[in-house]
């Protein structure tokens, strides 16, 4: 159930018919460093009298490292990546279990749904997910999304559920995303010096003198304000608009009332893929192209081809985000490369027909093909 008319402003929140909601691990942890009873639980009960209301709602919640700190006696989050698997492997299972019980009190049923990077860029990964959330939709269920922090490694992950989230509303073709954590509200300076709150952004140039937060001392999430940002933009950019504000906010933000921060459209819905190369992908490699290859795939949208290659840099294997950059140093765009950083320097400068009549016809393919590019 979608809303029949694309959101232009907060207002419009009250009449949202799906939404992605996501919360940060600040939100949810109490001050022994657990997860908060109380914060679950009144988060819980405003998306769960939401969903009653006929609204499709779906939570996207970190907290399953903070969960499993205390059980594997753990005094902080962990940097080394196998003990944060493991504490994420603990603690998924109590945060859904308390989920379970906190929207169950309110007649709603819930779900775990764990997702990779692969899950969002993959054709037949992607479709499927697509359809286990529609389903789950369709049931009236509460689908609780995380990112599968047991087997996800350094190399393949989201970086924070914030990117997730914007990805999944896109993926759920959401009408709006809410993030929400513990500032009600981006501002243009530090709160504590009498800096005022940001109310709308229409465009990244809004942001361009606003020095944004990195994560808290409390040291149990990876984001901060800097992420919210991100995410929003990348919502935004894909036609989603998103609202950045408290937890405290979420009653007010779903009514509509004029809290937090909102981010407006500022373009289409795309491939999903392309906003992973656009917005997430580990880059392991330039291209440098000369002048009329630049324009060819900045301007024209045109697939790279190895005559318009001055040089490379980096390594990389056939498959893998590189980025495409003219001879100023700009970066033109990104893209998945079809050769591998050994194959390229033999093909550089050279026609597809010169190649493929010395290498084979194998070789006749572009080095990075439209539909694998993203203009930046």
């Amino acid at each position: 159930m979608n809303a029949v008319k694309p959101l232009v402003n907060r207002a419009g929140l009250t009449e949202a018919g799906r939404i992605v909601v996501k919360v940060g691990s600040s939100s949810l942890t109490s001050v022994s460093g657990g997860i908060s009873e109380d914060a679950l639980t009144r988060l819980s009960t405003v998306l769960a009298h939401r969903r009653n209301a006929g609204t499709e709602v779906i939570l996207v919640s970190s907290g399953a490292i903070a969960a499993g700190l205390a059980p594997l006696g753990l005094p902080r989050r962990p940097t080394q990546l196998s003990s944060q698997q493991a504490a994420a492997s603990v603690g998924q299972g109590l945060l859904m279990a308390r989920y379970t019980e906190a929207f169950g009190a309110h007649g709603v049923t819930v779900s775990q749904v764990l997702l990779t990077v692969e899950d969002l860029i993959r054709r037949t990964h992607y479709a499927n997910a697509h359809r286990a959330l529609e389903r789950l939709l369709n049931f009236g269920v509460v689908p609780i999304v995380n990112e599968n922090d047991t087997v996800a490694s350094h190399e393949i992950r989201f970086g924070d559920n914030d990117r997730l989230a914007a990805l999944v509303a896109h993926l759920v073709k959401a009408d709006a995303l809410i993030l929400l954590s513990d500032v009600d509200a981006l501002y243009d300076g530090p709160p504590k010096d009498g800096a005022l709150r940001i109310p709308e952004v229409n465009s990244p140039a809004d942001l361009e003198d606003v020095t944004i937060g990195r994560p808290g001392k409390a040291g149990v999430g990876t984001g901060g304000m800097v992420t919210k940002v991100e995410a929003a933009t990348i919502a935004a950019s894909s036609g989603i608009p998103a609202l950045v504000t408290s937890t405290a906010n979420a009653a007010a933000a779903l009514a509509g009332d004029d809290v937090g921060t909102w981010f407006s459209p500022t373009g289409r819905r795309q491939p999903i893929r392309l906003l992973w190369l656009a917005h997430l992908a580990r880059i392991h490699g330039s291209l440098i192209l000369d002048d009329g290859a630049a324009r060819a795939v900045g301007d024209g949208g045109r697939s790279l081809l190895p005559a318009g290659i001055d040089r490379i840099s980096g390594t990389f294997e056939a498959g893998d985000p590189v980025e495409m950059v003219d001879r100023r140093g700009r970066v033109v765009a990104r893209g998945l490369v079809n050769y591998s950083s050994v194959e390229l320097p033999r093909m550089l400068g050279r026609s597809t027909g010169d190649i493929a009549r010395e290498f084979g016809h194998e070789y006749e393919r572009s080095i990075v093909h439209v539909n694998d590019l993203v203009v930046l």
